[in-house]
Parts: structure tokens; C-alpha cells; sequence
């Protein structure tokens, strides 16, 4: 356990410092990333990613003062608000999601055979344990 948190904790950091360049860090991009669905309510949005509607508004709020999403009245509900991509989020979205670099996140310890199997072992482990869902 204490192997797995210790690698975790540096991919993260490294995960951020590429992220920094776009103004996200790894807990703000989960909602982006959701909203590739399309439109969501807030609501929605903190259901998905298994979180509390307060922590949800606060990464719109900073997603939202860097262009990346767009707050408005839900069309048949007004008390309620969809949240969306603006162009900008979608092009950030793109432009972030470059295999390479990603992979590089994790440095040359590994062949892209061992990449790809690594992978399969981190998604086997997400499922397994408890909270499975939550992330």
C-alpha cells in the first residue's frame, strides 16, 4: 500500500505541473471532463464524480473565471443552472490529452507493453476495492 500511495503521490505532482501550463490541476479537471457528455446541472455533475454539490461549485467557479465552462438558466427550470464547455474548455481538453506527454508523466521505467499493462492493473484495482466508482 504505502509502494502504490508513494507512486501516486508523485505521478500526481507531475500530473499537476503538466497541468499548470492550462491553469488545472488534477481535481479540476474531472468536471471538464464530464462535461464531455454535454450540458449537466451541477447536481448531475457532483453525482458523476461522487462528490458534494459544494465541492463541485467550487472547481465550476474556478473552471469558470478561466473560460473553460459556462454557468446558465436551465431552460424549463429556473432555479436551476446547466453548466457546459465553452469552446475554450474544449479546445484546453484537446490540446491537454497528448499520449505522449501523459506517458511521460511515469518517465522511461516502463516499455509501452508495460504501460498499457499497468494500466489494466490500476483500472483492475479502482474497481475492486471499496469506494469503487467513487473516483
Amino acid at each position: 500500500g504505502r509502494l502504490l500511495s508513494a507512486a501516486a503521490r508523485r505521478v500526481e505532482r507531475a500530473w499537476d505541473d503538466y497541468l499548470e501550463q492550462w491553469g488545472l490541476t488534477h481535481a479540476s479537471l474531472p468536471p471538464l471532463v464530464v462535461l464531455l457528455e454535454g450540458p449537466l446541472s451541477q447536481r448531475d455533475i457532483a453525482a458523476r464524480l461522487h462528490i458534494t454539490e459544494q465541492s463541485v461549485g467550487r472547481m465550476l467557479a474556478g473552471l469558470q473565471q478561466q473560460g473553460y465552462i459556462a454557468r446558465e438558466r436551465h431552460p424549463t427550470d429556473q432555479r436551476r443552472r446547466v453548466v457546459r464547455r465553452t469552446p475554450q474548455g474544449r479546445a484546453t481538453l484537446a490540446e491537454l490529452d497528448q499520449s505522449a506527454a501523459v506517458e511521460a508523466l511515469v518517465g522511461n521505467a516502463f516499455s509501452a507493453a508495460e504501460r498499457e499493462q499497468l494500466r489494466e492493473f490500476l483500472l483492475r484495482i479502482i474497481a475492486q476495492l471499496p469506494g469503487a466508482g467513487r473516483d
